[in-house]
């Protein structure tokens, strides 16, 4: 831990902040002026993270190591946001990958990965929310894939668990209009991070241009919540896509919940 004058953007919790994403995001936010509370398991390493962020950037990093597997550590993060006034955002980032294909998988892994990415992310992100919305004031940035809108290209599971996560993030942005409090859903794709280590597999059999430098990832998903972006899609050039892909989705809107099925079915039967 370091000390240092109080940031006026106040501080910025990142989970999964040792390596990867959440440690490119831990610098970048850094770098802005924020002050840190960085968490993850390896406290060796956060520890390490914070004291070198502390001195090139004159912020205060504190550590506040954290398995978000067990409801325990996920209750620690969250007492942290919601007693700590001086945390202004949340990076809620922690997650693991798949280690292999749906069927074929561990189901046991499967429980770990929805225990992190979907049941700590939720609980993290409502208690930020909560939070702000008392303060008036704040940021949730939630870190979901890709994935989330073709859940057929990957592990399920995985793909499901971040279908959660952008959902969740929509729900939550309707619910705090107007409350001063920004919410952000990033949609990376594939990602040159240490996941990929960790579950086995590699980068050497896809293309690579295909795979995005973290660092690029990252500055491109802060140049979107700059932007006021509620969904962020670091690859995606033509926005138009999106905004067409959102109006579908909208139109569909007056027709997902009526008195009487469709004629469609009612002529069928």
């Amino acid at each position: 831990m370091t000390t240092a004058v109080a940031s006026s953007l106040g501080t910025a919790l990142v989970t999964g902040a040792s390596s990867g994403i959440g440690a490119t995001y831990a610098r970048k936010l850094a770098a802005r002026g924020y002050d840190l509370v960085l968490v993850a398991r390896d406290a060796t390493r956060l520890t390490a993270l914070a004291g070198e962020l502390g001195s090139a950037f004159g912020i205060s990093a504190d550590v506040l190591p954290a398995d978000l597997t067990l409801a325990a550590d996920v209750r620690k993060v969250e007492d942290r946001i919601r007693a700590d006034q001086a945390i202004t955002l949340l990076a809620n980032n922690a997650g693991i990958g798949p280690n292999g294909t749906l069927l074929g998988g561990d189901i046991d892994y499967l429980d770990r990965m929805i225990a992190i990415n979907v049941t700590a992310a939720n609980r993290l992100a409502v208690a930020a929310a909560q939070a702000f919305k008392a303060r008036g004031r704040g940021a949730i940035i939630n870190i979901a894939s890709v994935v989330a809108l073709a859940p057929e290209i990957f592990n399920g599971t995985y793909g499901a668990s971040k279908a959660f996560v952008l959902a969740l993030t929509q729900a939550l942005a309707h619910e705090l209009a107007d409350s001063g409090v920004k919410v952000q859903a990033v949609l990376p794709g594939l990602t040159r991070t240490e996941i990929f280590d960790r579950v086995g597999s590699s980068f050497d059999h896809i293309d690579p241009e295909r795979v995005m430098d973290v660092d690029d990832m990252v500055s491109a998903a802060l140049a979107g919540f700059d932007q006021g972006e509620l969904v962020t899609i670091p690859s995606l050039q033509d926005a138009d896509l999106l905004s067409s892909f959102n109006t579908a989705r909208g139109a569909l809107g007056p027709h997902l919940s009526r008195r009487l099925p469709a004629a469609r079915y009612l002529s069928a039967a």
